[in-house]
């Protein structure tokens, strides 16, 4: 704690500098000199303040989920640390490299919606809509800092654990926008909530956000589902009682995920990666040498839908060692009646679109 504090002093000149770039650019926003583009059908902007890990993937599959059957959906996401430059349509039979994990994973899981991506939101919008004419809804992923767009519905996610209001700009935190600006968001969420939340603390954070009369506050939480088996959704793990696991992930924050695995499993060897990491060959070896070292013979290795879209990537090395990975489904609920509300809110916003 106390090397992390001096550290957080060490950085504070840094994060100043930082701070004051960030409202340069705001302040361009703000004033007009930069104007956000405006389209003429419903963009929703999912996003957050800080650098990552607040769950804006699920959140989008919980749109997606909500509005797929009545709307079509498209999906437009920057695609990070793709190796493709400018505006792609994602297939599902793309790879990592031609499009970023979280948009190839929206279009294996979803492939009736339109799923693209673009390193400028204002300039892929309008190729999605050329291409795709009779998209009706785009759900911009992670996009809340990139004000070149305007959206019609502004969704600001932030951590149950670790709130914007508490953290700090980068490099000391993980802020990448300033704390004021989750003044533009319609719709707040506080994501990654436990089982149960009293009704105190729930005030207590609304009191700390401070919302704006025209924002909503709502609150969400991860249901886990079975986990199934990286290559063969049908292969479904049956037991999980007293194994021993290997969680491999490359996410940018594990805390909640390793809470829930801890209440079922004796053992957890946790093999973590820097977020979107691409995995390697020597990645692969280091694993099968931990899975061999793993005594208890219960065991399997355990990842996230995310990481699996990167680990399918070695195939044949996977299947030449019988590594049992299994994936670990997530799926958003809220809290309470906090769901009904929110779907209600966002069926209201739909209706009433206009440009």
């Amino acid at each position: 704690m106390i090397q992390e504090f001096i550290a957080k002093i060490f950085l504070y000149p840094f994060s100043l500098l930082y701070g004051i770039g960030i409202s340069i650019r705001n302040g361009f926003y703000e004033t007009e000199m930069l104007k956000g583009s405006k389209f003429n059908l419903p963009v929703i902007s999912v996003g957050n303040l800080t650098v990552g890990g607040s769950g804006k993937t699920p959140h989008i599959e919980y749109l997606i989920l909500l509005l797929k059957d009545y709307l079509n959906v498209a999906t437009l996401s920057r695609g990070y640390k793709r190796k493709t430059k400018g505006f792609r349509q994602v297939t599902k039979q793309d790879n990592v490299s031609h499009s970023g994990d979280e948009p190839l994973q929206f279009k294996r899981k979803f492939p009736s919606i339109s799923v693209a991506v673009a390193e400028s939101r204002n300039i892929g919008i309008p190729q999605l809509v050329q291409k795709q004419p009779n998209i009706e809804v785009i759900l911009l992923d992670d996009a809340f800092q990139h004000r070149s767009v305007i959206p019609g519905l502004n969704i600001l996610l932030t951590e149950h654990r670790k709130p914007f209001y508490e953290d700090a700009l980068m490099p000391a935190g993980r802020l990448r926008d300033n704390k004021s600006s989750y003044k533009r968001a319609d719709i707040i969420i506080v994501s990654k909530c436990p089982n149960k939340l009293e009704t105190r603390e729930r005030e207590h954070i609304k009191s700390q956000i401070k919302p704006y009369p025209h924002q909503t506050i709502f609150f969400s939480k991860y249901d886990y589902l079975t986990p199934y088996h990286i290559f063969d959704f049908s292969n479904k793990l049956v037991s999980q009682s007293k194994a021993s696991i290997i969680l491999i992930s490359a996410i940018a924050s594990t805390d909640y995920l390793i809470d829930h695995l801890e209440e079922e499993h004796n053992e957890i060897v946790n093999m973590k990666y820097e977020d979107h990491h691409y995995f390697t060959s020597i990645d692969l070896e280091q694993l099968v040498l931990t899975y061999n070292q793993i005594q208890n013979p219960n065991k399997y290795i355990l990842t996230t839908e995310k990481d699996g879209i990167r680990l399918g990537e070695h195939y044949n090395y996977i299947q030449q060692n019988n590594l049992p990975i299994y994936i670990l489904p997530i799926k958003v609920a809220f809290l309470d009646s906090d769901g009904l509300i929110f779907d209600d809110l966002l069926k209201k916003f739909l209706l009433n679109f206009t440009i």
